[in-house]
């Protein structure tokens, strides 16, 4: 990814100025544009550097922007909910020595395959449909990018979604004029253009049914009638990228779940002889997840498929174990940071990512890279109570796991001598939703049975 957040301001030198430019950070290689949503500070407020003054919302993160310097908030250039170009001056501000910015392009890392994780985190929403240009495709002689250029970069590179997006359906991205910066052409501007059946839009196979369920600001969504006494709410960015996201990963996998009871009363004993030595050692609180997470990898491992991505009519198998974890937002909102390469860690391991991704999610402090590549995902809804549910699959994966509450029932327990009892048994119910196109539910039901027996039989030392 890009440079660290102070790095991609520049650098601080001593200078007779008195204010400081703010900018609109470039919070990774391939993102051209975020939206201010917050302001932390108003104008006259005193700040500290590494203090964070607003909050963005970008294609892939929302996150919390340091000030660069100390200071005093003197001008705010850019409102709440406006999107704006990196690198646009969102604020100034006045120092008490005078120092400035100077400018330094942010550290760019190389380009890698477009991203395949993230769930909640779609391409930034354009503005409603109202006031959206068309999508159209020009004439060939109308306009030409100039090589390299920033409306070249924008628009062809556009987000890593938006890209895969084009290359399944064989559309061309420098030959659309978009909503965004430059005429970037956004998630959204290409749903329409496919949908609207525009001039150049490539006709889908007659096979292929109609979508299921469209974005929640689909410009053909029926109106709903606002009744005297109702409140009507803007949905917040963070609620329209999920609701983007999931509309869009309900059209690519043919969803099928399976539900298997597993018995975690042996994982709960090793669990608890563990806990004090584990805190006390490593700090970290030892919960049921870093064992699913362990036992998850193990089992990918044998079960290949589920590790899985479709690529047109090629299945790239992966063999990095990157395990997304859904975490749940305050008031409202989803995101998916990502353990990366959990093969290779341990159980404190584990469990220290997996502590650190949810505080810094709850926290807006994530960067983009931790919200990309994952290869499966865990959704953990159990800690809500909740039994079991039917998970959507994250765009550019196979298959996700829900875990549902992890409680005490009754069992019939079946003893050495044949006879049954009534037993307690600490148990839970996992919910597994596979894409039916490239996995069976054989094959689905001997991963989660394999899985099963992995956290039924799990060794009295523990992974």
């Amino acid at each position: 990814m890009g440079a660290s957040l102070p790095e991609a301001f520049g650098t601080v030198e001593e200078a007779p100025l008195a204010r400081v430019d703010v900018e609109m950070p470039q919070m990774g290689e391939s993102i051209a544009e975020g939206t201010l949503s917050r302001w932390l500070k108003n104008v006259g407020d005193d700040v500290k550097r590494d203090e964070p003054i607003f909050e963005i919302s970008t294609d892939k993160v929302d996150a919390e922007i340091p000030s660069p310097v100390s200071g005093v908030i003197a001008e705010i250039l850019v409102g709440e909910g406006k999107t704006v170009a990196v690198q646009t001056v969102v604020a100034r501000i006045e120092t008490e020595k005078g120092a400035s910015i100077v400018p330094v392009a942010p550290a760019q890392a190389p380009v890698a395959a477009p991203p395949v994780a993230p769930a909640p985190m779609a391409p930034a929403s354009p503005p409603p449909a109202a006031a959206r240009p068309a999508v159209t495709a020009p004439a060939a002689a109308t306009h030409t990018l100039v090589p390299h250029s920033f409306e070249e970069r924008v628009r062809t590179r556009s987000s890593p979604l938006v890209r895969r997006m084009a290359a399944e359906h064989g559309v061309e991205l420098a030959a659309l004029t978009g909503s965004g910066i430059a005429g970037r052409v956004t998630k959204k501007d290409l749903a329409s253009f496919l949908e609207t059946g525009a001039a150049g839009a490539p006709t889908l196979p007659a096979a292929v049914p109609p979508p299921m369920i469209v974005p929640a600001a689909d410009a053909h969504a029926p109106a709903a009638t606002v009744w005297p006494g109702d409140v009507v709410e803007p949905m917040s960015k963070i609620r329209r990228l999920t609701s983007d996201h999931m509309a869009l990963a309900i059209r690519v996998a043919t969803h099928v779940t399976t539900v298997h009871e597993v018995d975690l009363t042996r994982l709960a004993r090793v669990r608890a002889r563990m806990k004090a030595e584990f805190e006390a050692t490593t700090g970290q609180k030892l919960s049921f997840l870093p064992f699913i997470i362990h036992a998850v990898v193990a089992t990918l491992k044998r079960h290949p498929i589920m590790n899985a991505v479709v690529n047109g009519t090629d299945i790239i198998f992966r063999k990095r174990y990157n395990i997304g974890l859904a975490v749940a937002l305050e008031p409202t909102g989803l995101i998916v940071p990502v353990i990366k390469n959990a093969e290779d860690l341990s159980l404190s391991g584990l469990s220290k990512a997996a502590n650190d991704l949810a505080l810094r999610a709850r926290t807006k402090r994530l960067n983009p890279a931790d919200v990309q590549d994952a290869t499966f995902t865990i959704s953990n809804y159990g800690t809500f109570g909740s039994l079991f549910g039917t998970p959507i699959i994250p765009v550019g994966t196979t298959s996700i796991l829900g875990i549902g509450a992890i409680e005490k029932r009754p069992k019939v327990v079946t003893g050495p001598d044949g006879e049954d009892t009534i037993a307690i048994r600490t148990c839970t119910y996992l919910a597994f939703s596979f894409d039916h196109k490239v996995v069976d539910g054989a094959d689905a039901d001997r991963f989660v049975a394999d899985l099963r027996k992995t956290l039924e039989n799990i060794p009295e030392q523990g992974f």
